[in-house]
């Protein structure tokens, strides 16, 4: 005579379960992150402090492939492409651009500059857009686009219209075993002044102005920050889905495999 009072409390059960599932997810933001350079590359994430590791802080990503990786709609954090990874011995570095001490799980470390930098502050809980740019400040190892998804030019930040490891100043090289240019650090980075770094008696805007070399950055990629008082060039988008492209140019593979 209880089967129905039962029958009521599983379903019951079930939609209170569908309701917070969907809640759940309705509180996460999605990133399709997509490789299309003619390499591997091994994207990573470091959270902010206080913030939880997002994709095991780093995986593999062959060419023309694409991964899906959720952030809590609260998560702030950065995201970087490392490239010429090998993690089969126990030699520190394992990447030419991006290693964070030899691992592949950087497990809330942040990577070796130079690399393009992805800078995230999401603020769902807030109920407020979200915040994103690319930064050049710590210089430069593949170019990087992010949209929404569906795409609204007002989130956009498009790729870079020169490379910059072919552009790159001689003095700001990074060479592989090689020898072959695997990125191009920033004047802050290769020099270690005050002016140079904004900072001291250079850290505000008024003291801290473009230089010859943030200015070959600049113009190679406009849409990028590239010294840290650089303006427009932070982003304002509410949104629940991102899509971010290294070597967003289309170069290696047209034939993308659908991982997301």
């Amino acid at each position: 005579m209880q089967l129905p009072n039962i029958v009521a409390t599983f379903f019951l059960f079930l939609i209170c379960h569908s309701i917070l599932s969907g809640n759940a997810m309705a509180h996460q933001v999605t990133f399709y992150v997509h490789n299309k350079c003619p390499f591997p590359i091994w994207p990573a994430t470091a959270p902010n402090s206080g913030q939880p590791v997002i994709a095991d802080g780093g995986f593999y990503l062959p060419p023309g492939h694409a991964q899906r990786i959720e952030a809590p709609w609260s998560w702030s954090g950065r995201i970087w492409a490392r490239t010429g990874c090998d993690f089969t011995g126990n030699w520190k570095p394992a990447c030419e651009t991006g290693d964070c001490d030899g691992r592949l799980a950087c497990n809330g470390l942040i990577g070796t500059p130079p690399v393009t930098l992805i800078q995230i502050s999401l603020q769902g809980d807030k109920g407020k857009p979200n915040y994103y740019d690319v930064s050049l400040v710590d210089g430069y190892n593949v170019p990087i686009s992010i949209s929404s998804r569906p795409v609204n030019p007002k989130c956009t930040i498009q790729e870079c219209l020169k490379d910059l490891k072919r552009s790159c100043p001689h003095e700001l090289e990074v060479l592989n075993s090689k020898g072959e240019v695997v990125a191009c650090k920033s004047a802050c980075l290769a020099f270690d002044n005050d002016k140079l770094c904004c900072r001291n008696e250079y850290g505000s805007p008024n003291k801290c102005k473009p230089n010859v070399y943030s200015k070959i950055f600049k113009d190679a990629c406009p849409n990028y920050y590239s010294y840290p008082f650089d303006t427009a060039s932070l982003v304002t988008c509410a949104s629940t889905e991102y899509v971010t492209t290294f070597c967003p140019a289309g170069w290696g593979s047209s034939d993308e495999h659908k991982d997301v």
